[in-house]
């Protein structure tokens, strides 16, 4: 009861309280005056009366007193005639209202300010900056690259325009780069600079100063309206900047149909990816080759080694294939032409121009040093291979998505004839045919449509999926569920949405898939050739597959090639030609059919055997070390003169034609 009274008199005396606050500025002064006399009066009383000095008659201790007050409040305190006293008390009260104005006003204009800042409305004024427009998933990892790359720079900065809160922003980056696994803790020397505004809009677009930065990357958002934000935003920009200058803009839209779309808004001199496309192309070649998006992995971030250009120097007026043993530390894989123009994987007897740059992977730009690695060949340890013929194979892909068409005509043009490839989804089976373009004549695919639940442990037993070359798992979207066949009603089961409409929720259902093609695998007995794709980084390390195993995350991935790009131009003619079926792209192929396998060899070994094939040999992966992280047995642009013993199942890493 005790407690209860207490409760009830502190509700009560709040009560009283909030009803002086509402009674207004006059009540409020009012009030608290009679509070400071009701504490300063009898304090001051107290200290004259203590006083041993104080004056020994009533009205000399109140005089005392009423100086007392007086200075204390900040009032005088005078002390003679009382008109005297009067004026005295008005001219400090004159006084203390003008200080506190005063005080007041520029608080006021401070707290403004600091408001003006905090909601992100000021002007950056830097020079050389890269610009992020645009808000999404994937500005964590281009902001974690862009630090990484900046690593051994001063004065770099960030910034970024989003129609989200500026505090939010730069917490959210903040939490993101501090638990991040990037090679640099933190924000590093690079500073991050949050501005709130609309990017489609020139006036707010200009907070960021895009005129005076040295790249412009414009972030796809998600949802089925994101394109058309990327292209208001492009032509936005070109607003704001109408006279090129010096910035690369690129930029990424996810639906092929609005890729040249957004090329026109960008102009000739930006860049715009295709995500579809890209993740498309990239899954089959993965699915043909093992191992390939961990080397992608490796050389897209700004952890390990990346493509650089060095300068010809004494290269000059020799031929490429010479220069491919040129370099002991670096790993050269084409040439940056005079007019700009990039040639990957050249004829080798190409002549080097003077004003040609060695496009090259390296460590960083001060290690492309060149240094004379053919003393490292052995000749007696050169192989020469029997062309291999490509062979009929059973390939199996799980989901259906709008990606899945470019997957089916990407698959066409890599596989053997003979070929068969078998889709289960829950989309409707007459709609995947006619989305496949099942009216086109296929070269070398023969396409068998499957309808249902790629989460239904029961459907994928029946499917037989150990006896697949290779099985795809993509994620689905946007499709109604079919009806359970058995006889009986099953047993009511957790309710992952058949028909999701973000990369999460697509996530969840490839998640449970992978988890009854691990329980399908492991009772086999045998590992599974799996390709999985993903929306979200953080789900691929909860995805229940085998340390090493293939994922092709969407957002991580366009992110480092977007980061990439800004850095160095040139490179999107690079990955242009390296994610397409014609051309030069990267390949795992089996060391023995390069060199002898019963004897250490030096890595310049199996470059020279890789230039006769008109190959680049930028790397290997050793089978004994693919489970083992972090690398899984990838070794990019290993030392020329290192000497490895390889084996039977062990893989080159070459850029060739397909």
């Amino acid at each position: 009861m005790a407690q209860r009274h207490t409760t009830t008199v502190r509700l009560r005396l709040r009560y009283r309280f909030d009803n002086l606050v509402a009674g207004g500025t006059t009540a409020l002064i009012g009030w608290f005056a009679l509070a400071c006399l009701a504490v300063v009066v009898p304090a001051s009383t107290v200290l004259v009366w203590a006083d041993r000095a104080a004056p020994a008659t009533l009205s000399g201790r109140l005089a005392a007193v009423w100086v007392s007050v007086g200075q204390t409040l900040k009032i005088g305190g005078a002390v003679g005639s009382p008109l005297y006293v009067l004026a005295s008390v008005a001219l400090a009260l004159v006084a203390l209202l003008f200080v506190s104005t005063l005080v007041g006003l520029i608080t006021t204009g401070i707290n403004g300010r600091i408001m003006l800042l905090r909601r992100g409305h000021s002007t950056v004024l830097e020079s050389g900056h890269t610009v992020l427009l645009g808000w999404s998933d994937q500005i964590f990892p281009v902001v974690g690259e862009l630090v990484a790359a900046n690593a051994n720079q001063r004065g770099s900065a960030i910034a970024v325009l989003a129609p989200k809160d500026k505090v939010e922003m730069e917490d959210e980056i903040c939490t993101s780069t501090s638990t991040s696994s990037a090679p640099v803790a933190g924000t590093g020397r690079t500073r991050i600079i949050c501005r709130n505004g609309r990017t489609t809009d020139p006036a707010e677009l200009a907070r960021v100063s895009p005129r005076t930065a040295k790249a412009v990357l414009v972030l796809p958002p998600e949802g089925d309206t994101g394109d058309a934000q990327v292209v208001k935003t492009l032509l936005a920009l070109a607003a704001a900047v109408p006279e090129p200058g010096g910035a690369v803009v690129v930029a990424a839209v996810r639906d092929t149909r609005n890729h040249l779309t957004a090329r026109l808004a960008a102009g000739p001199g930006g860049h715009v990816l295709c995500v579809d496309d890209i993740i498309a192309r990239l899954l089959v070649q993965t699915a043909r080759e093992p191992g390939l998006s961990l080397v992608y992995q490796e050389l897209l971030d700004f952890a390990g080694d990346e493509f650089y250009t060095a300068a010809a120097q004494g290269l000059a007026g020799r031929t490429f294939g010479e220069a491919l043993v040129a370099f002991t530390t670096s790993s050269v894989v084409g040439l940056l032409r005079a007019d700009s123009r990039v040639a990957l994987n050249p004829d080798p007897g190409t002549v080097i121009g003077a004003d040609d740059r060695i496009i090259l992977i390296s460590e960083d730009d001060d290690t492309a040093v060149p240094a004379d690695a053919s003393v490292y060949v052995d000749e007696d340890a050169i192989v020469t291979a029997r062309p291999r013929t490509p062979e009929a194979e059973r390939l199996l892909l799980l989901g259906w998505n709008r990606r899945a068409p470019l997957v089916v005509e990407q698959l066409d043009r890599f596989v053997g004839p003979g070929t068969t490839l078998d889709v289960v989804s829950l989309a409707d089976v007459v709609r995947m045919r006619r989305a496949a373009g099942d009216a086109r004549p296929r070269s070398n695919l023969d396409v068998v449509f499957h309808s249902g639940d790629i989460t239904d442990p029961e459907l994928l037993a029946k499917l037989d999926v150990p006896s697949y070359d290779s099985v795809m798992v993509i994620g689905e979207t946007g499709h109604e569920p079919v009806p359970h066949p058995a006889a009986s009603p099953p047993t009511p089961a957790i309710d992952l949405g058949l028909a999701p409409e973000t990369g999460t929720e697509t996530d969840d259902r490839t998640l449970v898939t992978l988890l009854h093609l691990r329980a399908i695998g492991e009772a086999a007995g045998r590992e599974l050739s799996l390709t999985t794709e993903m929306s979200d980084d953080g789900n691929r390390l909860l995805a229940p597959a085998r340390a090493g195993a293939d994922f092709i995350v969407s957002g991580r991935l366009i992110s480092l090639l977007m980061t990439q790009i800004s850095e160095s131009p040139y490179l999107a003619d690079v990955f242009e030609e390296l994610f397409k079926a014609e051309g030069n792209e990267l390949h795992l192929k089996p060391v023995a059919d390069y060199v002898r396998t019963d004897r250490e060899v030096a890595f310049a070994t199996l470059v020279e055997s890789a230039r006769r094939r008109r190959e680049c040999a930028v790397g290997y992966r050793l089978r004994a070390e693919a489970a083992v992280g972090p690398a899984y047995g990838v070794r990019l642009n290993p030392d020329k003169g290192r000497r490895v013993r390889f084996g039977e199942h062990d893989w080159l890493i070459v850029l060739a034609e397909n």
